[in-house]
């Protein structure tokens, strides 16, 4: 696959829509280019990911490249225009994350089957589905098809998301979703009881006071904790009650005691519960009770876990989803060396430079079931991720392809003697 050939590839990707949950056409679209490329078995799986591969199906070691097909919304029309450093292609998805996941397979298909043949190398490259939905279906789906019990486990993972041609990430941070919804009798605004959108205030004063206390001492922000305020909103149900609802998203850093963090928000939930009680007896009974038929699961990766505390009269609902640990690699592996060997033969001017995000990726996913050598590669500025103006360099995009078509071979020499 020549340069020509390349852009074309990720033109015709960025051109296709592919929202999360909608990602059928482009998924079918990158199958075909596969096929047509070279790829010894190209085909949508279970999961609706398009996955392409080379080599022998039953090789001694295999490298996962796990891109991801779906976008954020945002319609950016598709097109190329010159710049001040160069051509770059406009779309929804050049830079997060179509552009690194083309960058694999045009990679990948320069190698072609011969070379992974060779080195008794299995080559998967996959388009994942709904990463930008926090569900990170697709990369789950492959994380359990190799479990190294019905298929073997990689021995490296490239995620494709966006670190500059001559960059990697080695580490995300950890995410976790939690939603309050607090809800009591309707009452007058003219009433003396502040309305039930307080207990939203009250919320987002708690974790914002439990982010100034747990990030003391910790400058770097890939080591803090960091809620952002995603949804506020009121209503009355039919049974005359007021509801409030606040979504809050939170970065995470490495090692942070999630459950933990949970049974501390549940405790304040308790006692913002019972500030508006009466204070009788049996209401508090009847609250501790309720409490107690309401323990919480253990928070694990992709399982939501919810609470409910109740009073006389108001009632605090707790739910958490989307909880991905953070991950972060090490320098010292045959990956990273490969990498720096390969941006020394393409470029030996530069020296690769090393980057930790503080969102969140498919590494998330991968990172802790694998626990091989995993990075994360691809052309682009972060910084256009979901704006309205999200563009790729076509010289930065074409470097890359270069960059990993050498950063593989030299992988395959290194695993293929193991």
């Amino acid at each position: 696959m020549d340069r020509a050939a390349a852009i074309e590839l990720l033109r015709g990707l960025v051109a296709i829509p592919s929202l999360s949950h909608q990602e059928a056409e482009a998924s079918a679209w990158l199958v075909a280019q596969m096929a047509t490329g070279g790829f010894e078995r190209a085909f949508v799986d279970a999961a609706g990911n398009a996955v392409g591969e080379l080599g022998p199906a039953d090789a001694a070691q295999t490298v996962v490249l796990l891109g991801h097909i779906d976008t954020v919304p945002g319609d950016i029309p598709v097109r190329i225009e010159a710049t001040p450093v160069g051509d770059a292609l406009y779309g929804r998805g050049s830079v997060d994350a179509k552009g690194p996941l083309a960058t694999f397979v045009a990679a990948a298909a320069r190698l072609g089957g011969a070379w992974a043949h060779a080195h008794n190398l299995r080559l998967v490259v996959v388009g994942a589905v709904e990463e930008e939905a926090a569900s990170s279906k697709g990369a789950r789906f492959i994380r359990d098809r190799f479990n190294g019990v019905g298929e073997p486990e990689p021995v490296a993972c490239i995620i494709g998301e966006p670190s500059g041609w001559n960059r990697i990430t080695l580490g995300y941070k950890g995410r976790l979703l939690v939603e309050m919804e607090a809800s009591q009798p309707m009452a007058h605004t003219a009433g003396p009881d502040a309305g039930v959108a307080v207990v939203a205030v009250d919320f987002w004063n708690w974790l914002s006071d439990y982010a100034a206390r747990f990030n003391v001492g910790r400058d770097k922000a890939f080591e803090q904790f960091q809620p952002s305020l995603r949804r506020l909103a009121t209503f009355t149900d039919d049974a005359m009650r007021d509801h409030v609802v606040a979504g809050a998203g939170i970065r995470l850093p490495l090692d942070f005691d999630a459950e933990g963090f949970a049974q501390e928000l549940r405790s304040w939930a308790r006692e913002r519960v019972g500030e508006r009680e009466s204070g009788r007896a049996e209401e508090r009974e009847r609250e501790q009770e309720q409490a107690r038929e309401s323990q919480l699961r253990i928070i694990s990766p992709g399982i939501p876990a919810a609470l409910t505390v109740a009073g006389a009269s108001m009632r605090i609902a707790l739910r958490f989803s989307s909880y991905e640990p953070a991950w972060r690699g090490d320098r010292s592996n045959a990956l990273v060396r490969s990498f720096l060997q390969g941006l020394r033969e393409m470029a030996p001017e530069e020296k690769l430079g090393f980057v930790l995000k503080t969102g969140t990726s498919d590494m998330n996913v991968v990172g802790p079931a694998w626990r091989c050598p995993v990075v994360a590669y691809g052309p682009g500025d972060s910084s256009l991720d979901h704006t309205p103006h999200e563009h790729l360099l076509l010289d930065e995009y074409w470097r890359a392809v270069l960059v990993l078509e050498q950063t593989l071979r030299t992988l395959g020499q290194v695993v293929s003697r193991t």
